[in-house]
């Protein structure tokens, strides 16, 4: 794993003590950014490609992770849409990897060969690729040697639905086969999709099962598993920034656009009373939508639950 400066890991530590004292997390740790909506697909669980959000212009982008930079955040994802579709993404990539967060990379695949991946990959740490049925490239799994061959680690990401998990363990193999990793979650019923959402026991019962059958395969924490199944297992761990710059929260389900990340700085708004008041809301809310972002990655707070996510990467 990419190792960051003890300064970084210091201040960490900071905020996470903050966090315990405080009894509430305050300060996030993971944030994926969209830096962009538009995408290729139309997959029937998602809404992103549903949004016309703007992209923001190249020197917009690295302000934004400039301010993510400066922010107790140690992992940042660029998602989308699809990444691949911006023509600016090498000057991004390079840009980013100089920060101290390790750096992931979403994408739906379909653009892989037809990008300088080779170069891309000296900037990410962890490519992660979705490949399952919503996105309809299941014949990427054959390519998985591929991606291997692109430099940084890769992480498929499989999105199960109450109906494909009957061959998830297919996938599962195939990526153990590779020693690969993958990190499997259930589509949850998002605003304006229609519901695919597996049942959470039976969901959790499935990849612990295949934990076991495939050891050092699959990412998905235990504490995840675990908080599907709470009335309430949601987080502020982790936040999502739209591809203007704009930052929805407490989450995207329940929360509204309360800052602008071009404008203002991320720390400086997690402190104000209304990013409080945010975090109350997320306390009250008894939707349980098991969104993997803000119901897994407490882990990063959690030393007790940390393992069972970067377990696969340490002890490959």
């Amino acid at each position: 794993m990419k190792i960051l400066p003890i300064s970084k890991y210091l201040k960490t530590v900071n905020y996470a003590l903050q966090n315990k004292i405080a009894g509430e997390c305050i300060y996030p740790f993971y944030a994926s950014y969209k830096i962009t909506h538009r995408c290729s697909l139309k997959c029937n669980f998602c809404n992103v490609w549903m949004e016309d959000t703007p992209d923001l212009k190249t020197e917009g982008v690295k302000q934004v992770i400039d301010n993510i930079a400066e922010s107790s955040i140690v992992v940042l994802s660029l998602e989308g849409g699809d990444p691949l579709v911006r023509k600016d993404l090498g000057e991004i990539l390079k840009h980013a990897s100089t920060k101290p967060f390790t750096l992931f990379f979403t994408t739906n695949g379909h653009l892989l060969k037809k990008r300088p991946m080779g170069e891309y990959g000296k900037y990410i740490d962890y490519l992660h690729i979705s490949i399952d049925e919503g996105h309809g490239n299941l014949e990427f799994f054959d390519n998985l040697e591929l991606y291997q061959s692109y430099g940084p680690e890769i992480c498929i990401q499989i999105v199960v639905t109450r109906d494909t998990m009957d061959t998830l363990e297919d996938k599962v193999k195939r990526v153990y086969e590779v020693n690969a990793r993958t990190v499997v979650m259930p589509a949850c019923h998002l605003d304006g999709t229609d519901d695919f959402y597996p049942g959470p026991k039976e969901f959790k019962k499935l990849i612990i099962d295949l934990k076991k059958k495939y050891p050092n395969t699959i990412t998905t924490p235990i504490g995840y598993l675990d908080n599907i199944n709470k009335p309430h297992g949601c987080s502020t761990s982790s936040i999502i920034i739209d591809s203007d710059g704009g930052l929805f929260y407490p989450c995207r389900t329940v929360g509204k656009r309360l800052t602008d990340l071009t404008k203002q700085k991320l720390l400086e708004f997690l402190k104000s009373n209304e990013a409080k008041k945010a975090r109350e809301l997320m306390r009250k809310c008894p939707r349980a939508c098991g969104w993997y972002q803000y119901f897994a990655t407490d882990v990063f707070a959690s030393p007790s639950t940390i393992t069972s996510s970067l377990g696969p990467y340490i002890f490959k």
